[in-house]
C-alpha cells in the first residue's frame, strides 16, 4: 500500500483531502449559524416572499426548528452532492489511474466540496446538485427543457440570485446536452422560450413582489415563535435582508469595494493553481469536431462568467461567488465532454512534477471562504 502511493501521489491528496473536510467540518459545527438559520425560520405566513421555500417546506415537519437541523439538512445535502459528483466524474471520465489528476483538481478543489462545506447551511449547494441532475439525467426529449425550467424556479425560490448564479449554468447544459444534439425544431424552441419567461418573471416576482410589508418587529416576533430556543434571539439578526431593496445591496457593495478588491489577487492565485485542469479544459473545446459547437461553448463560458460580474457588483460575498463560478466551469466541462470531439485530449499528466505540486496545494487548501479569501 505505502509503495502505490509513492508511485501514486494522486492517491494520497485524495485521502489528504478528506482529513481536511473532517476538520473544516469541525471547524464549522460551534460556529453560530445566522443567516442558515433564520432561513430556515422564514416562510409563506405573511404572503409570497423572497427566500422562503426551504422555510416553507421546513414548517411542514417542524413547528419549532431547532438550530442542529442547520448542519444536519446542511450536512445531508452536501453529502448528496458529493455522491451525485462521483457518480457523474464517473459517468464522464471514469475512475482510472489516469483520471485521478483531474479528479483532484475538480472534487479536491478549495472552490467546491471543501467551500460547501466551510458555507454549510447556505444555499449555493442546492443550484449546484440540481444543476448535477440535469447533467446525470437522459436529455432526449423536450421535457428535459421543461424540467431545467421548473428546477432554475426551485432555486430562484429557495434566493433569487440564483438567476445569475446557477441557472445561466443549468441553461447551457440544457443547450450543449440538448438543442446541440437533438437540434432546434419549432416545438423545443418554443418550450425554450416559455421557459426563459416562465423563469424571468418568477425572478421579477422575487426581486420586486417578495419583500415583506408588515413591520420587522412584527417579523421578528413571528421568527422567534419558530424557534425551539426563543432565547437565541442574537441569530435574528440577519431579518433585514428581507427588507433591503436592490438599490440598499447595490449601495453596500460598493461601499466595499475598496476593500474586497484586495482578495482579487488572491483569488487569480487560487484560480492559477487548477492551471492543468484549465488547459486540459481549453483542449477539449478545442477538440469538438464542430466549429459552430466550439463557438457555442467559448459564448457559454462568457454568459455564465458574465453573469458573475454582475452578481459581483450588487452582492459583496465574493469569495462565495469566486468558488461557485469555478464549480460551474467544473460542471460545464462535464457537458463539452458529452459532444462529439475529432481526436481524443491527453488527460491531466500525473507523474508531471510541477502539476504535482499544484495538485497538493489545491489539497492542502481547506476553503476559499465567504466574503474575503479564507
Amino acid at each position: 500500500m505505502n509503495l502505490r502511493l509513492r508511485e501514486n501521489p494522486w492517491r494520497l491528496m485524495l485521502a489528504v483531502n478528506i482529513a481536511v473536510l473532517i476538520g473544516v467540518f469541525l471547524y464549522k459545527l460551534p460556529r453560530e449559524p445566522y443567516v442558515p438559520y433564520i432561513h430556515l425560520l422564514v416562510d409563506y405566513h405573511f404572503g409570497f416572499t423572497k427566500r422562503a421555500l426551504i422555510g416553507a417546506a421546513i414548517s411542514l415537519f417542524f413547528d419549532k426548528v431547532p438550530v442542529w437541523l442547520v448542519f444536519a439538512l446542511s450536512g445531508a445535502v452536501w453529502l448528496i452532492t458529493l455522491a451525485l459528483f462521483v457518480k457523474l466524474f464517473r459517468r464522464t471520465f471514469g475512475f482510472d489511474e489516469e483520471n485521478l489528476p483531474l479528479f483532484v483538481f475538480m472534487a479536491g478543489s478549495p472552490f467546491f466540496l471543501k467551500n460547501f462545506m466551510h458555507t454549510l447551511g447556505h444555499f449555493d449547494i442546492y443550484g449546484c446538485a440540481l444543476a448535477i441532475c440535469l447533467l446525470l439525467i437522459p436529455a432526449r426529449s423536450v421535457a428535459f427543457v421543461l424540467l431545467a425550467a421548473a428546477a432554475s424556479m426551485i432555486l430562484i425560490l429557495i434566493h433569487h440570485i440564483h438567476l445569475l448564479m446557477y441557472v445561466p449554468t443549468i441553461a447551457v447544459i440544457v443547450v450543449l446536452r440538448y438543442y446541440l444534439v437533438q437540434g432546434v425544431t419549432r416545438q423545443n424552441a418554443s418550450a425554450g422560450i416559455a421557459a426563459i419567461l416562465a423563469v424571468g418573471l418568477l425572478f421579477f416576482a422575487a426581486q420586486f413582489w417578495g419583500s415583506l410589508d408588515v413591520p420587522e418587529a412584527e417579523f421578528v416576533q413571528y421568527l422567534q415563535g419558530r424557534m425551539a430556543d426563543p432565547s437565541r434571539s442574537n441569530l435574528l439578526s440577519f431579518s433585514f435582508i428581507w427588507y433591503q431593496s436592490l438599490a440598499q445591496e447595490i449601495h453596500d457593495t460598493w461601499q466595499r469595494m475598496p476593500s474586497n478588491l484586495l482578495g482579487v489577487p488572491v483569488f487569480a492565485f487560487l484560480i492559477w493553481l487548477h492551471a492543468p485542469l484549465w488547459r486540459y479544459s481549453a483542449n477539449l473545446i478545442r477538440s469538438l469536431s464542430d466549429p459552430l459547437h466550439r463557438r457555442i461553448v467559448i459564448a457559454a463560458i462568457v454568459a455564465v462568467s458574465a453573469a458573475y460580474l454582475v452578481m459581483f457588483a450588487i452582492v459583496f460575498d465574493y469569495s462565495r461567488w469566486i468558488s461557485n463560478w469555478a464549480v460551474c466551469m467544473f460542471l460545464i466541462l462535464h457537458a463539452v465532454k458529452t459532444l462529439r470531439a475529432s481526436r481524443e485530449v491527453p488527460l491531466i499528466s500525473h507523474d508531471d512534477r510541477k502539476t504535482t505540486i499544484l495538485g497538493w496545494v489545491v489539497t492542502v487548501i481547506p476553503r476559499v471562504g465567504i466574503v474575503r479569501p479564507f
